[in-house]
């Protein structure tokens, strides 16, 4: 049987959880969350209202997009979003609080920059008890939820240009601008190679026991 065409993420949960009302709703996620190096990175994003058709296509969860088609649609994005915001936590942090409360960290850093701040907050399978806030929750929102998908997009291509500029040149020889701080075999073996540099997070297992076999 042909495999069925993946529905695009739309405006509708937007649409609900406004239910008529001027609602400023922000789309939250994050990036980075798996990676060995490198922050977690977060973006917040209000829209004006659903997507317009000739940008429809690219207004989509980042991981099914090409690099090139990210770059578009941040470069769309950052314009007519009606604000948007992106915060991190660095791999110090990662180690210090642990992954999910530094995602959390760079979520609230991110929705703080909002200005306008948003009524309401549709986030990625994360809850933000401590933003006295209305939100909702969705498991992969970035691929059902507009606004989420537009925070995910503003989010990788934020990071993807630390992780292939700033990282890059202050560490090379990691590849950081191709693998972009993932546990691939060309960076477990750069890794092996030349150590554990001050971006990687010790916390994270395959890191940890790089460092081990150091001692």
């Amino acid at each position: 049987m042909p495999k069925t065409a993946r529905a695009l993420p739309d405006f509708s949960i937007e649409t609900d959880i406004a239910n008529g009302a001027r609602l400023l709703i922000a789309g939250v996620d994050e990036v980075g969350r798996g990676t060995l190096a490198g922050p977690v990175v977060a973006a917040a994003a209000i829209l004006p209202g659903p997507v317009p058709d000739e940008y429809n296509g690219l207004v989509n969860d980042s991981k099914v997009l090409s690099a090139a088609q990210r770059q578009q649609a941040f470069d769309w994005l950052v314009g007519w979003c009606v604000s948007y915001g992106v915060g991190a936590c660095t791999a110090d942090e990662i180690d210090s609080i642990g992954i999910v409360p530094a995602t959390r960290l760079a979520m609230l850093r991110a929705i703080a920059e909002l200005d306008p701040q948003p009524g309401h907050l549709l986030i990625d399978a994360v809850e933000l008890h401590s933003v006295p806030v209305p939100q909702t929750s969705i498991i992969r929102a970035d691929s059902r939820s507009q606004s989420v998908a537009a925070a995910s997009i503003i989010a990788k291509v934020t990071r993807d240009r630390l992780m292939a500029s700033i990282f890059e040149s202050e560490y090379p020889g990691y590849g950081f601008a191709a693998h972009k701080g993932y546990g691939t075999a060309v960076h477990m073996a750069a890794l092996k190679e030349l150590g554990v540099s001050p971006i990687h997070r010790r916390s994270f297992k395959p890191v940890r026991d790089m460092l081990g076999h150091q001692d």
